[in-house]
This record gives structure tokens, C-alpha cells and sequence, in this order.
């Protein structure tokens, strides 16, 4: 094969087709044609003698031999972005950029309102867009239309860059008058009802069935080492749902220390340690290597960080 004679716009064709699997979609994502998606797909099926994409019952599908290109095509694509990419200083008081971040109601909740006053101090003119899990894949932080999604990660790409914001701990908050406060122990923690939070990934959820201790998360994992279970009486993925429900019933709410200490002052509300060691989980910040260079997106990271340092 000539590498000289081959249509490098052909590996963007490529590697959007293996992206949406569907010709209209990764016509309409390069803001082409139809018919010239088409025949670019005729083009590469020349190229490496393969079909690429096959039609099912479910769809379009990639080869085999496509799904072995397809990182390779994206590393080098990413390879390319990043070095013809201009390298500008960035001047975040004359900027008007919008920066968009995949936050979960956790994160969101902790770091956004230091994280907005100092982009309002520094770069007054910049627009903060806060995006929850069900509005994010993993390709959407890949091909930097998020610039960065934090969240507690389990299974990353490792195309991602990452970097650990902090690590918390895990605390009880119930409200002020709960009768359980005058005996706070494990036998009165599993007799009570309990509001659980959800650990929020990308993608939209499904419905939790109490009994499925592996998709319960940290809490109850933590509990089934001992050979136990709580009684859940209420499910919800919103932190600031279960804490006014806590404070409304005699609920116990089970959640990281930073997101309880938002209501520290609360005096309707009551902070308590958990009668049960649970490890501590890890908050971190992920982003595109497409970004990683660009002037605007370091400055952003380094703002995060040191709101994370402040909050430590």
C-alpha cells in the first residue's frame, strides 16, 4: 500500500463510521453528504479489502478486521489534532468561552459553586455548562465536545487522561430529633430505614433492585462483609433529594462526608459517623487527550485543582 497515495480524510470517514455505525449519522457528524459518505465507504472497503461495516437485523456492525482498526485510526487522529493544534496563551479575563463539564450531582454539588466563582472572579466573561451522566457517553468526552466529566470512575478508555481530585469518606446524616442519635450502633443502623444514593455513571439509569448488592454500591458492599443488608426504603440519585428527605423523616442517609457537610450548619440536620468502616472512594477528573494541550483546558484543570485543594 502507498501511503502517499491514501486520502487522510478517509481515516475521519473511518473512524466516524465505527463511531455511529450508521452512514446518515456519520454523514450528518461530518457535515457531509449522505451519497458522499457512501462512497467513502466504498473507498475504504477498497483500501483494506473489507467490508468495514456489515448490515444486520440490529443495524450496521464493524468487522472484525474494523474493530482492530479502530483505535489505532483514533490514536493517530488524536495524534494529528494535538500537533497541528495552535499552542495560544490563554486570557481568561478577555475569554468568552463556554466550558462544559459531565458533573455528578456529587461532584456538581461540592465543587461547582467555588469552581464558578473563581471562573467569575478570573474569567468573568466564560460561561460554566454543568452536564449530568445521562447527557454524556464516553465518545463525547473522547472527541472533546465535554471538556472534562468528574465522577467516581470504575473502567476507563485508556485513551482518557485523569487526574485524582481528592478522596472522601463516608458519613451518616439523619434529622436533628431522629430518635436513633441517643443509640447509634450497627443493630440500630440495619433496624432503621434508609434512603439510598446513587453512584452515578454514564448513561441512563435503570431502576435498583434492592437484593442486587453488587449494583448497590460502596455502602452496601461494605455491610455484606459482615454478612448484612439495610432496609431501603426510598432510592434516588440526587444527594440533595435524600438529605431534605432525611430531614424530613427518620430516614438515615448514607453518603460522602463532603456532600453532608454542605448542610453542616443545618440545625434541622445531625451529622454521624457510621457505626461500620466504608472505604473511601475517589473523586477524579478525566479528559480527551484531543485537549490536553490546549492553553484553555490547562487553565480550566488548574482552576479545578485548586478548588479541590481548597475543599480538602
Amino acid at each position: 500500500m502507498n501511503i502517499s497515495k491514501i486520502d487522510l480524510n478517509l481515516l475521519v470517514y473511518l473512524d466516524t463510521l465505527l463511531r455511529e455505525c450508521n452512514v446518515t449519522k456519520a454523514a450528518n457528524q461530518l457535515s457531509i453528504t449522505q451519497p458522499a459518505m457512501s462512497n467513502g465507504l466504498k473507498r475504504l472497503r477498497n483500501l483494506f479489502n473489507d467490508p468495514i461495516l456489515v448490515r444486520t437485523s440490529e443495524g450496521m456492525v464493524p468487522t472484525e478486521r474494523a474493530k482492530e482498526l479502530q483505535p489505532v485510526i483514533r490514536g493517530i487522529l488524536m495524534t494529528l489534532e494535538e500537533t497541528l493544534a495552535p499552542n495560544r496563551e490563554f486570557e481568561a479575563s478577555q475569554s468568552k468561552r463556554v466550558f462544559r463539564i459531565m458533573a455528578s450531582d456529587y461532584a456538581a454539588s461540592t465543587l461547582a459553586p467555588k469552581l464558578l466563582s473563581k471562573l467569575h472572579e478570573e474569567a468573568p466573561d466564560t460561561t460554566l455548562d454543568i452536564l449530568t451522566p445521562s447527557d454524556v457517553t464516553f465518545h463525547d468526552v473522547e472527541n472533546g465536545k465535554v471538556d472534562m466529566a468528574i465522577n467516581r470512575f470504575e473502567n476507563l478508555p485508556q485513551s482518557f487522561h485523569y487526574k485524582q481530585i481528592w478522596k472522601d469518606s463516608f458519613c451518616c446524616l439523619v434529622k436533628a430529633d431522629n430518635p436513633i442519635i441517643k443509640d447509634f450502633s450497627l443493630d440500630s443502623y440495619l433496624k432503621a430505614r434508609h434512603i439510598w444514593v446513587s453512584k452515578t455513571g454514564f448513561g441512563v439509569g435503570v431502576g435498583m433492585d434492592p437484593k442486587d448488592v453488587q449494583k448497590l454500591g460502596w455502602v452496601d458492599e461494605a455491610l455484606a462483609h459482615f454478612g448484612k443488608h439495610r432496609n431501603i426504603a426510598t432510592f434516588t440519585r440526587n444527594y440533595h433529594v435524600a438529605i431534605h428527605l432525611a430531614k424530613e423523616q427518620n430516614l438515615v442517609a448514607t453518603l460522602p462526608s463532603k456532600a453532608a457537610n454542605i448542610y453542616l450548619d443545618d440545625p434541622g440536620l445531625k451529622i454521624l459517623e457510621p457505626p461500620f468502616p466504608i472505604p473511601p472512594f475517589e473523586l477524579d477528573m478525566i479528559w480527551s487527550p484531543l485537549l490536553h494541550r490546549d492553553a484553555s483546558h490547562i487553565w480550566l484543570r488548574q482552576k479545578v485543582a485548586e478548588v479541590a485543594n481548597e475543599l480538602k
